[in-house]
């Protein structure tokens, strides 16, 4: 790994504690710092040295920021590297990462809810009365916040 000054330092673990904080790994947000720091394109080799992690470990991470829209990777004619590059809108990928996260919650969520109905079987007819009701209403504000991530990943950013 790189030396870097305090700035880029700042950079690269803002990056990686934004990825953290929304359920992805730090390696996803020190990728995107490092591209910002020292891109605007750089070798998988050179993202590697640049984050200190391996080139397996920065391959794997890049399938799901491209899928995000957050990267392209690039292949050159007469080069055997595979270059990467920042693309597209960043609050864009952040949008999208956030609401991916939260629908695939909403989809689990919503299953779990349909396996404990089963186990409401084994329960007295008044203790079952009483959790039917509580994952109704759970399950009703599941749905709420469904829509509303709907909603929002239908919204264009300024």
């Amino acid at each position: 790994m790189k030396k870097r000054t305090g700035i880029e330092e700042k950079v690269y673990s803002t990056f990686a504690e934004v990825a953290g904080t929304l359920g992805y790994s730090p390696v996803h947000g020190k990728i995107i710092g490092a591209l910002l720091v020292r891109g605007p394109e750089l070798s998988l080799k050179d993202l590697a040295e640049e984050t200190g992690y391996s080139v397996s470990m920065i391959s794997l991470s890049l399938d799901l920021l491209e899928l995000l829209g957050v990267i392209k990777k690039v292949k050159k004619p007469g080069d055997r590297n595979l270059y990467i590059s920042l693309q597209g809108d960043l609050l864009g990928a952040l949008k999208s990462a956030i609401t991916i996260r939260v629908q695939k919650s909403i989809r689990s969520t919503l299953t779990d809810f349909d396996k404990s109905r089963e186990e409401l079987k084994s329960l007295s007819p008044a203790e079952r009365k009483r959790m039917e009701k509580t994952l109704e209403i759970l399950e009703k504000e599941i749905k709420r916040l469904e829509r509303y991530m709907n909603l929002l990943s239908g919204i264009r950013l300024p």
